[in-house]
């Protein structure tokens, strides 16, 4: 942060998960150590390596849109608004905006990796079945990765600043960074921000199968599949949901006494220049991501409480981010808390980072670390204090949240509790 520049708060938390349809049941599966993965059942694996995801369930988005919107958006969009109606909600803001000066003043960023890939497959497929003229009237509208942002632009009333991140498994924290600089400098007072996807669905999971990204070993174990920093994980595992924040300027949410759940400080984004799916040598990237967070939010290494970890069960990038928090704090690494919540949501892709976000502002606002969930089998390049299968009661006043996605795109962010002055 600059001099000159406007604090940021969070005042609003909203989330669709494999664990819960909302923030509290999502949070109380975390401290749990339940796990959300199970058997595909939106569609039937039976052609599919992998045959476990972390399927959002019993979400009805009729609860919050008419039908004709839900016939005429992804699930993905489902999602994100479902999630935002929370965060407005825990905000104390009304939806849509009744000021009218609000409304110009308030922004949207909503990051997602694949947008509405099912429809555009569903579509495709009837269009060569059926014939062209079986296309949807709604299929670019379905598919395109913004529509989420601007979808909830249109049924808040948001004018501010409005597009979507698309950087993989980082979309998310990209979402909220940019927002956080956005309202620092001036240019929004309010910002919608986080990030949804929907992408469970056969051809997405065969073609992460194909890669052998996926695990699928523990087919006939589902709760056991997602396995972070373990030394028997064979690869992550596919979920759906949204996690969204509203951030806001400290003065704007002090001026209509809304109650802060923690202050955003530190944000940073790199790229590996590396590889196209591997993270670079050392976790270079991934490092100087959280240099840069620290050096934002003008903290010192042993000001960091917990490390929310892009940990996603995978050997390459458990392995790299390890050594990455190595490479920055040094021996302090080894006193410094680090859990995967993907080892219970599984990997939400664009989403998992605002979950995480999430996750992260709750374990400093109860003082309780969530686990990383089936760390059995220690992995020797993987030594850190991984918060093993329990949740854990810790004084957390600021916690590093990293995602880190396919492409090189690292971006990591800083939350403390907030305090005036």
């Amino acid at each position: 942060m600059r001099e000159g520049e406007r604090r940021v708060v969070v005042t609003g938390l909203g989330a669709i998960t494999p664990l819960g349809n909302d923030v509290p049941s999502t949070w109380e599966a975390m401290l749990a150590g339940r796990s959300g993965v199970r058997r595909i059942e939106s569609f039937d694996p039976v052609n599919v390596p992998s045959k476990v995801a972390g399927e959002v369930r019993g979400f009805d988005a009729t609860s919050v849109m008419d039908r004709k919107e839900v016939r005429r958006n992804d699930r993905y969009v489902h999602f994100a608004w479902g999630a935002t109606v929370e965060a407005l909600r825990d905000a104390g803001l009304a939806n849509p905006f009744a000021d009218e000066s609000l409304a110009d003043r308030t922004g949207v960023i909503i990051g997602s990796g694949i947008g509405g890939i099912n429809t555009m497959i569903r579509d495709i497929i009837e269009a060569h079945d059926l014939g062209i003229d079986r296309i949807g009237p709604f299929l670019v509208t379905s598919m395109i990765p913004d529509m989420a942002a601007g979808f909830v632009a249109i049924q808040s009333g948001a004018r501010g600043p409005n597009y979507a991140t698309v950087s993989a498994c980082s979309s998310s924290n990209h979402a909220i960074g940019d927002s956080l600089n956005l309202i620092r400098r001036g240019d929004a007072d309010l910002m919608i921000a986080g990030g949804a996807e929907a992408g469970i669905g056969e051809i997405p999971v065969g073609a992460f199968s194909a890669m052998r990204a996926l695990s699928t070993k523990r087919n006939d174990e589902p709760e056991r599949a997602s396995r972070p920093f373990d030394a028997d994980r064979d690869g992550f595992v596919m979920a759906d949901g949204a996690g969204i924040l509203v951030l806001e300027a400290l003065e704007h949410a002090q001026a209509r006494g809304a109650v802060i759940h923690a202050e955003l400080v530190g944000y940073a984004a790199t790229d590996d220049a590396s590889h196209i799916t591997l993270p670079a040598p050392g976790g270079r990237g991934a490092a100087a991501s959280m240099r840069g967070a620290l050096a934002d939010a003008g903290l010192r290494l042993e000001e960091i409480d917990y490390i929310n970890a892009h940990g996603t069960s995978t050997g390459p990038n458990d392995r790299s981010e390890t050594a990455a928090i190595k490479s920055v704090f040094g021996e302090r690494a080894y006193a410094v808390p680090v859990s995967s919540t993907k080892s219970m949501t599984g990997h939400m892709l664009g989403a998992g980072g605002g979950v995480e976000a999430i996750a992260s502002i709750l374990a400093i606002e109860h003082g309780c670390l969530p686990p990383t969930i089936n760390y059995e089998n220690p992995d020797p390049d993987c030594d850190l204090d991984y918060v093993p299968n329990s949740s854990r009661t810790a004084e957390v006043g600021t916690a590093m949240s990293n995602s880190f996605g396919f492409g090189g795109h690292n971006a990591t962010l800083i939350f403390r509790r907030f305090a005036d002055g």
